[in-house]
């Protein structure tokens, strides 16, 4: 099989590009670090505002103390045709109540496991964007994403 022949994207499509492979896959994988060890761990987004992303995590997972240490952190997401979207980002707790609120109500999974919005085993992670690149298929080549000139939330 040849190598796809990366072809020039406009600024608009490609965000459109990357925010379809974002929304297409259901569970990216997120990638911390363990001291100088890197982990990889697929997990399920519970809200995704454009390119910034929210995970919900249990306060006993190891991933806690991981980014607890080190808040940089990178999702990739991957859709059926090997198009592949890398957020990097950092990683804080989530302090909007508001916000909180409406994950949780819109969430009956974090709702029947954790059973309160105030469980002390929930953590929710705001994953804001620092840098966003979009390859197509295995083109070994990433284009940039624009999203600095999007509005994100809040």
């Amino acid at each position: 099989m040849a190598k796809p022949t990366p072809k020039a994207i406009q600024a608009d499509e490609l965000v459109k590009l990357a925010l379809t492979v974002v929304l297409g896959d259901r569970f990216p994988c997120l990638a911390t670090m363990d001291g100088d060890q890197a982990r990889l761990r697929p997990v399920s987004p519970v809200r995704t505002d454009l390119f910034t992303v929210y995970v919900a995590n249990l306060r006993s997972y190891h991933k806690t103390a991981e980014i607890a240490a080190n808040p940089k952190v990178e999702l990739c997401y991957l859709d059926e045709n090997h198009n592949q979207v890398r957020i990097t980002g950092v990683a804080n707790v989530l302090a909007d109540a508001g916000l909180l609120q409406e994950i949780w109500d819109s969430n009956p999974l974090l709702r029947q496991h954790l059973g309160s919005i105030d469980s002390p085993a929930l953590v929710l992670y705001r994953i804001t964007p620092i840098r966003v690149r979009y390859m197509q298929e295995w083109a070994l080549e990433y284009y940039e994403v624009p999203f600095e000139q999007m509005d994100q939330p809040r």
